[in-house]
């Protein structure tokens, strides 16, 4: 079944310019897909759907693949202009973004290799990163830091 629902979402996001997640959803059940948002954020995040700016000026959900650009080239791309502040507690770091454009920023960050982060989590403008040890929070905080004053 899960199969299934992330061939229909790839489906839908090529015959159409979503941009959010209730799009996705409402174009789900229509296709007789019984999900919940829950399911469709999940979803958003194993097939590593980004945020891309459509022909008409809006972001609309893509895999990345209509593009060959560099994904580093997209994620700073993309982090420069919707990060707003980084900073960092213990092994985690706490990326502040633009409302809605989190999930398309970690989504980036996710297709590139950072061989301290352990894991990252999306929200509508946060995202919480792991780290394996304090000192590589601190040196991606300052890493990261340096993109914004770009």
């Amino acid at each position: 079944m899960k199969s299934r629902r992330h061939a229909k979402i790839l489906e839908l996001i090529r015959d159409y310019d979503l941009e959010t997640q209730d799009e996705l959803l409402h174009y789900l059940r229509e296709a007789g897909f019984d999900v919940t948002q829950a399911t469709v954020s999940r979803d958003i995040k194993e097939l590593r759907l980004i945020k891309i700016l459509s022909d008409s000026g809006r972001y609309k959900y893509s895999t990345g693949s209509e593009t060959n650009n560099d994904m580093s080239a997209k994620f700073h791309t993309f982090f420069v202009d919707s990060a707003l502040a980084v900073d960092s507690a213990q092994n985690m770091l706490v990326i502040k973004c633009m409302n809605g454009m989190a999930q398309a920023v970690c989504a980036a960050m996710d297709a590139m290799y950072w061989k301290d982060f352990l894991g990252t989590l999306a929200g509508e403008d946060t995202i919480f990163v792991v780290c394996r040890t304090e000192a590589a929070a601190q040196e991606a905080r300052e890493e990261l830091r340096k993109l914004l004053r770009t």
